[in-house]
């Protein structure tokens, strides 16, 4: 906010804040359901990891499917209603996915966690750039962070919800299911097993499809980027932001590096020896992790140190944290992979705006290709648990870990500032309409 803005549009600004807040909190519990997910589908449909790691896959690929419509959506539709519309595209895939949980098949369930991830990019495309030019460009990471505060305290609470409904006794559930007389004994336990997911997704569903309504009778204002960038005024085309493609590299693999830390550390963690039981609520810790990152983020950006330098220390700390996992064992290892959740959080919020500083009329476009970049979410940690199976699973881990965290190193130190021109400091405004 602007010092001198007068005290309606203050109260724009945090009406604004609060209910993208809630946004950001939905689809921050939804997406962290997926690290317990994987546990659930192992017992439940008998799966080996690489199997079971086809549910990050399937719901971060979407992304990348749905990214560049999601932006010709919001071209037409606006931010405010086409974050509501990716909300009920997201109850939509709920019930897809009830359903065919209850009708034990998971490859249906799949095409319901791909339909939940299509909204979310919808979702997010509009609701990132949102956030990142509701004010100045340079607090962005700031407003931004802010968000992931919002996000990840869902992302914490979602294993505790998910492991109390759906994962209650699964260790001796598997006990149970191990010690079936016959083939048809084992699948009925496994199919009441699975049918746990059906009413919580059903309630998540109809949760979704409420917002998206009050979404479009908010007070929630519209926002546009300005068409001319001012210093990009001559530069049109999306070819001509190279930062913004490093970009899209850089949150590749930022995303991948999160969902590995968040989601992956269940497998992780059973790989080290925790039971089942104990494992299921490790995404918890790294969440509290990103939390703990997200709150020194707030407090020192951009007051004591820029998003830019931020994002570079926070890798600095991805290396070490990741090196300190695959030299220790056990509990100690396991604790290492959550302490990665502090590395993390700054490095989406300060990502976000570097990358779509100056695009002017081509923001939702460079948005989208944005969130094509959380791709890497599918794509990384399916490398790990391929690596895994040949390699010790640790050293798998810092094979993945380790280059992606120094190319992130190279973002925030030099990528962000390709093609940007120095001399110049005139950046991107927002119009904002009731």
């Amino acid at each position: 906010m602007a010092p001198h803005a007068t005290s309606q549009q203050q109260s724009h600004y945090l009406m604004s804040m609060t209910i993208i807040g809630v946004l950001f909190f939905i689809f921050g519990f939804v997406t962290w359901l997926n690290g317990s997910l994987i546990l659930f589908v192992k017992v439940g449909f008998n799966l080996d990891n690489v199997s079971a790691f086809w549910i990050p896959f399937v719901f971060y690929v979407s992304y990348f499917v749905l990214a560049l419509p999601s932006a010709a959506v919001l071209k037409r539709t606006g931010m405010k209603k086409g974050m509501a519309l990716g909300l009920f595209v997201m109850a939509v895939g709920s019930v897809v996915f009830a359903q065919c949980m209850a009708m034990y098949s998971y490859s249906g369930a799949l095409v319901g966690l791909f339909v939940i991830g299509a909204g979310l990019a919808l979702l997010q495309t509009a609701s990132n750039p949102y956030v990142s030019i509701l004010g100045p460009i340079e607090s962005g990471a700031k407003r931004v962070a802010i968000m992931g505060i919002c996000n990840k305290v869902a992302g914490a609470l979602a294993p505790i919800v998910f492991g109390a409904l759906l994962l209650g006794g699964v260790d001796a559930y598997v006990d149970k299911i191990n010690a079936a007389g016959s083939a048809a004994a084992k699948a009925l336990l496994q199919h009441e097993f699975v049918h746990r997911a059906f009413m919580p997704y059903v309630v998540i569903a109809v949760v979704l499809a409420v917002l998206a309504i009050c979404v479009v009778f908010s007070s929630l204002p519209e926002i546009k980027p300005d068409g001319d960038s001012g210093r990009h005024a001559g530069k049109r085309s999306i070819f001509s932001f190279p930062y913004l493609w490093l970009g899209v590299i850089c949150l590749f693999i930022y995303v991948g590096m999160e969902v590995q830390a968040g989601d992956s550390i269940v497998v992780y963690g059973t790989a080290s020896g925790l039971s089942p039981e104990h494992a299921k609520h490790l995404t918890t810790y790294t969440m509290i992790g990103m939390l703990i990152g997200y709150v020194l983020g707030v407090i020192l950006t951009p007051r004591f140190i820029s998003q830019q330098r931020y994002l570079a220390i926070s890798a600095v700390f991805g290396v070490l944290f990741a090196f300190a996992a695959w030299l220790t064992h056990g509990y100690t290892s396991v604790a290492f992979v959550a302490a990665l959740g502090i590395a993390n959080a700054m490095m989406w919020p300060a990502i976000f705006p570097l990358a779509i500083k100056g695009l002017g009329d081509q923001t939702e476009f460079g948005s989208a290709l944005l969130i094509m970049g959380i791709a890497g979410g599918a794509v990384i940690p399916n490398i790990f648990v391929r690596l895994e199976e040949v390699i010790n699973f640790q050293l798998a881990f810092l094979v993945v870990m380790v280059p992606g965290y120094l190319y992130i190193l190279f973002y925030g130190l030099l990528g962000h500032k390709v093609g940007q021109n120095a001399r110049t400091t005139v950046i991107d405004s927002a119009t904002a309409t009731p």
